[in-house]
């Protein structure tokens, strides 16, 4: 393919790389960076991506230090295509113009996507929103493309939501809560635009979406990395509505613990799925929030003091996380033969976990090498599930070390029919059904088994495997996940989610035109094309943060 066409729906810039103000950063390092030489129209096969696996991972940690400015990348731009020289799939062009259908204009700004753009769907239920989760790949398909105003706008609207007065009934919110989602209404007559918003007052169930602030603090460090302009971060607006979120999860209270004490329903799993307590998608996004706000506040007298809390609680996370929550093929053994009732400061079974309560399931599915962070850990509480969105952000955001990601993503190779199939991916494994459905999701028919959150495949997480693929130089796998997705993501009109043990059905309330779904193929294949990208949402890890742990290691093995 020519190198100056431009491929619908991108813009045909030149790619540039820069250094970030925000980062110490050692040039040598970035001048070092291993080239990416894959001759010209040639397949991604087993052996070329074994080649740049190797390359990948002598070059990682140049990412975090490394931004993508306005102007970097999009498929097939003169740049590009001699660094890396590959056809796109006819399906990008198809995926950017549904991606910017779904864009929404507040007084002529575009300010976010909504959820779905399904003209097929007689009920237009809250799809017709912008939620704060769903734009996130939206948000860095944009940026990547060397667009980022419309991310610009979305930070600075929702964080103008954050003021407003929230009630529940009676009930006052938390200054710092940030909306699950907005509606731009539009008066024709009036000729004036205004803006809807939603905290959890009108959610299934209620709940306040605690998510929604970790998010935005990611993405505001996202857009700066990519763009390498600190001036919006830097705004007071911003570092006012950064404090307040986390003023909200560090205020001290009657926990024992360094997570985050939940409801159900209050994260991308927003219905009842027994994750109360203390879930792995909202421990690791609120670790990557921690961090990323480290990088945003300014060192003044505020800033430094919010800090110290931040370094305080990071430590006390990333012990915890990584000691408890930790399941390999020792650990498991080890729980499995746990003595009760230990009374003293010496105990090993800290949670006084009784073995009876290991489900049958997960000793098969625990392979010799590899592991996992589970669901939850609370008092004689083990959540064995896994949940492919928290461990992929605890790859991102260094919460998993070095050695724990490498074991997560052998977990995936050696379970792919599981947690993979016919379309990646699993949102969760394994679906709970009968008798447990109807204690644990209170009879949803929308969570019946391998269905929804219940086991469902959600083509959204393909961006979040494909970034931890490339950060754990493992490319070849989000290649195969990415030629799964592109034999039935255009065809059967970018769906929700599917349903299926192996993902193999259209989920069957699933809306099509899912604006997440169309952003993440985006996001993942524009990342494979420039692993540069993957910088804007990854964190190198911390050795400081890393204490000799205890447990088993099944990697060592």
């Amino acid at each position: 393919m020519d190198g100056t066409k431009e491929t619908v729906g991108l813009k045909n810039v030149s790619s540039v790389c820069s250094i970030s103000d925000m980062d110490d950063f050692d040039l040598s390092r970035l001048l070092d960076k291993p080239k990416l030489n894959i001759e010209r129209k040639r397949s991604f096969d087993e052996r070329s991506f074994s080649e740049l696996s190797n390359g990948l991972a002598r070059g990682l940690d140049n990412f975090e230090t490394t931004y993508s400015p306005v102007g970097k990348s999009g498929f097939n731009t003169p740049a590009s295509s001699a660094r890396n020289s590959f056809e796109p799939h006819p399906m990008v062009a198809d995926a950017w113009e549904a991606l910017r259908r779904s864009m929404v204009f507040y007084r002529n700004q575009p300010v976010g996507t909504i959820a779905a753009y399904d003209h097929a769907s007689e009920e237009v239920l809250n799809y017709d929103q912008v939620f704060v989760r769903d734009f996130v790949p939206s948000a860095l398909a944009f940026l990547m493309n060397g667009e980022p105003e419309i991310v610009k706008h979305f930070l600075l609207k929702t964080l103008l939501l954050q003021g407003w007065e929230k009630r529940i009934d009676r009930f006052k919110l938390g200054e710092g809560a940030m909306p699950a989602s907005f509606k731009v209404l539009h008066d024709p007559i009036r000729k004036t635009d205004s803006l809807v918003a939603d905290f959890g007052e009108s959610a299934i169930g209620r709940v306040a979406p605690v998510d929604s602030g970790f998010w935005w603090i990611i993405l505001l460090r996202a857009y700066t990395k990519s763009t390498g302009d600190s001036s919006l971060a830097e705004r007071p607006e911003c570092q006012k509505g950064m404090k307040l979120i986390l003023m909200l999860c560090l205020s001290e209270g009657f926990d024992t613990f360094p997570t985050l004490l939940c409801a159900d329903g209050c994260s991308m799993i927003d219905r009842r799925m027994g994750i109360y307590g203390y879930p792995i998608e909202i421990q690791a996004l609120f670790f990557m929030a921690l961090r990323s706000a480290c990088s945003l506040l300014k060192h003044d007298e505020e800033g430094k003091e919010c800090i110290e809390k931040i370094m305080k609680r990071l430590h006390a996370l990333s012990y915890h996380m990584r000691s408890y929550f930790w399941l390999d093929f020792q650990q498991l053994n080890d729980i499995y033969r746990y003595k009760t009732e230990e009374y003293s400061h010496t105990a090993v079974n800290k949670f006084n976990v009784i073995p009876d309560s290991i489900p049958y399931w997960v000793f098969d599915f625990m392979p010799t090498r590899g592991g996992y962070f589970i669901g939850n850990v609370s008092p004689a509480r083990m959540d064995f599930r896994w949940f492919a969105l928290g461990n992929c952000i605890a790859i991102l955001s260094s919460l998993a070390t070095h050695e724990q990601a490498m074991a997560i993503m052998d977990l995936i190779e050696a379970r792919w029919e599981e947690l993979v199939g016919e379309m990646p991916l699993k949102i969760a494994y394994p679906a709970i059904e009968s008798h447990e459905w109807r204690i644990v999701t209170g009879c949803d028919p929308k969570n019946t088994r391998w269905s929804y959150h219940n086991g469902g495949s959600w083509p959204v997480l393909l961006w979040l495997l494909t970034a931890a693929c490339i950060k754990t130089g493992r490319p070849q796998i989000a290649r195969k996940a990415i030629d799964l997705a592109e034999s039935r993501l255009l065809k059967d009109g970018w769906p929700e989610y599917y349903d299926g043990k192996l993902g193999r059905y259209v989920g069957k309330q699933a809306r099509k035109y899912q604006t997440w779904s169309i952003a993440g193929y985006l996001v993942a294949k524009m990342m494979l094309e420039d692993p540069s990208h993957l910088g804007m949402i990854s964190l190198e890890e911390d050795r400081q943060m890393n204490p000799v742990l205890k447990r088993s290691s099944s990697w060592t093995c």
